[in-house]
């Protein structure tokens, strides 16, 4: 039977807040329903929204929080590790500014805060099995990004070496989401070693393939990258197990290009946008997926550097709910289709 995604959906990180109707699961999943979501993203760092030590350990919490989000209007699609995934491998340049992401308590102890990163993400594992759950979304983290570019040059073995210890430290991970058979949607992003299909090929195989290692597909990063998205969905498609839905437009000129001369981001020549002001073909980025069968969640995530949350947010679902390709079960010619003869086509082509 052909299969249709679902959405539209919006992942929850960049509207909670401190006030209502924000700080809570409850009021943020009524916003979203009224805005005509049918799915929340939950961020697992949001204590306001989730615990997610608790949904680990306890199936009746995890019901409590579908039946809070069921009362509202909408479905869980996936819950976000983005913040812990990224603390799995962290490269020293950056240690200062990524324990903003981990408790205070293993602030300045990068081993500390590695080991806890790895249990937020084998917890996300259980409570995603416990919620019912056939994906998350996550960061790979990086060890080897700050020598992207290979100047000075690259010493021999440094990128092999680099992917081989990220396949160690996450391999453990992923063999448990296997136990809970929950796939792990890797955002492909710039700062991650896995930014693109050349480094999330290289990842794959230091894991010897392993089967949850998936990919979140998010075409911005590719628009600011320069990559053919299009192309991204022929090649990876059997990997991909979430969508996330976010705009973005890349405007070149001849003072900046890709790296974008260290300017702001309402400055760069790569800038996020709100659905349909940039440049992402959302028609051939929807066509392409229904193409290939995909049948999970389409999430909006918002990060416009000029169109204010609230409006991007409510315009966004109707934007992706357009898009949304209900697959036919039927061919446009089928009215002039006849039963299969086999004798009639042999004779056809003259087949005695």
């Amino acid at each position: 039977m052909p299969r249709t995604m679902k959405g539209p959906g919006i992942f929850l990180a960049q509207f909670a807040g401190d006030e209502a109707p924000f700080d809570t699961l409850s009021g943020i999943a009524g916003w979203a329903a009224g805005l005509g979501y049918k799915g929340v993203q939950i961020p697992t760092w949001d204590g306001r929204l989730f615990d997610l030590s608790k949904a680990a350990g306890s199936k009746d919490y995890c019901d409590e929080v579908r039946g809070v989000c069921a009362a509202a209007g909408v479905e869980i699609t996936e819950l976000s590790t983005h913040l812990q995934g990224q603390l799995v491998a962290v490269h020293p340049a950056y240690d200062g500014q990524f324990d903003a992401f981990a408790p205070a308590a293993v602030h300045g102890n990068p081993r500390a805060r590695q080991q806890w990163a790895v249990e937020q993400m084998q917890l996300a594992a259980t409570a995603s099995r416990n919620l019912g759950l056939a994906a998350s979304v996550s960061f790979t983290g990086s060890l080897a990004f700050p020598y992207l570019y290979p100047w000075p040059q690259r010493p021999a073995g440094l990128i092999e070496e680099a992917f081989d210890e990220l396949a160690r430290r996450w391999k453990p991970i992923l063999d448990a989401y296997e136990d809970n058979g929950v796939d792990v949607g890797f955002e492909l992003h710039p700062g991650e070693d896995v930014f693109d299909g050349a480094t999330f090929e290289m990842f794959v195989d230091a894991l010897g393939g392993h089967r949850r290692c998936m990919i979140n597909y998010d075409p911005s990063h590719f628009v600011l990258q320069q990559l053919d998205y299009l192309a991204f969905i022929d090649l990876y498609h059997e990997r991909i197990a979430a969508f996330h839905v976010k705009d973005a437009e890349f405007n070149p000129d001849g003072r900046q290009g890709v790296y974008s001369g260290y300017q702001s981001w309402i400055d760069r020549a790569g800038r996020f946008r709100s659905l349909g002001d940039g440049q992402v073909d959302f028609v051939g980025v929807f066509s392409r997926l229904a193409q290939y069968g995909y049948d999970r969640w389409a999430v909006l995530e918002w990060e416009c550097c000029l169109k204010s949350p609230q409006q991007g947010a409510a315009q966004g679902a109707a934007f992706i709910d357009s898009h949304i390709i209900e697959v036919t079960a039927k061919a446009f010619d089928d009215f002039a289709g006849g039963a299969a003869d086999r004798a009639a086509i042999r004779a056809m082509m003259g087949i005695g």
